[in-house]
């Protein structure tokens, strides 16, 4: 069943996406070759352990570490190692905060160093099939208006969309009902509510959309070895369109 928020919910929503948001905005500047993905994120972990918050992927279903690094060709879940990040790589930064009990999660995909050009256009595509998504949602659209029109856009450009990970409801809970597809049909899939909160997180493959899991039972890489890209911001349907929670000064994206 889906959640519809109060606005005292509402009002922890923001609070919690901020901090979230935040951490994303603090972190960038570490982010340059040389640097470990463990020690990005030992810093973001400090760093929500100060603002009196909960990382909310520690010991979730197990997993060891309080953010999420996918390194290249991993598309979701990497989890943070002393391995050192190159020059010319690209990084995702995978953030979900505990405020007050109420859910806040986002993630980027940083350039290490001086980007390839070739990670750049994948990149921003990404960014741009985020934005495009962001703008169709409304009271009386479809879950499938938000897929396709990533879909649409991300396969012109010659990119695909992953298909076996998806955004989700968030709130009290980390992952709740709706999904939310980055593939489908327009006028298909549930229609949103005013009050709904969801993510949407796009992830993009420079060559095909298949991947597969390593043996750590986390981190998904493409099967082709090919680059792939991700952004996510949560979502609240409002009156007459959508307020991204995730958003603070600072925020590039």
């Amino acid at each position: 069943m889906v959640s519809i928020k109060t606005d005292e919910e509402i009002e922890k929503m923001r609070v919690t996406g901020r901090l979230a948001a935040e951490v994303l905005v603090m972190i960038e500047s570490y982010i340059k070759p040389g640097v470990t993905t463990n020690e990005l994120n030992d810093i973001c972990h400090d760093y929500i352990i100060k603002k009196g918050a909960i990382p909310a992927p520690l010991n979730y279903r197990g997993f060891p570490k309080s953010i999420c690094t996918s390194v290249n060709d991993e598309v979701c879940h990497g989890i943070p190692s002393d391995r050192k990040l190159r020059n010319g790589d690209i990084v995702n930064l995978d953030v979900t905060t505990i405020v007050d009990g109420y859910h806040g999660d986002t993630n980027k995909t940083f350039f290490v160093g001086s980007p390839r050009k070739n990670a750049q256009k994948l990149t921003e595509a990404t960014k741009i099939a985020l934005h495009k998504a962001i703008d169709v949602v409304r009271p009386g659209a479809h879950l499938g208006d938000i897929g396709a029109t990533i879909q649409q856009f991300v396969e012109r450009k010659g990119y695909s969309v992953v298909r076996e990970f998806c955004g989700h409801g968030i709130g009290a809970k980390f992952h709740d009902e709706p999904q939310v597809l980055h593939f489908g049909q327009f006028g298909q899939g549930m229609e949103l509510r005013q009050g709904m909160t969801f993510t949407i997180e796009p992830m993009v493959n420079m060559g095909g959309r298949e991947l597969r899991i390593l043996d750590d039972n986390w981190t998904a890489v493409t099967l082709d070895g090919s680059l792939s890209a991700q952004f996510e911001h949560t979502i609240l349907v409002t009156a007459d369109g959508a307020e991204v929670l995730t958003r603070t000064e600072g925020t590039s994206f």
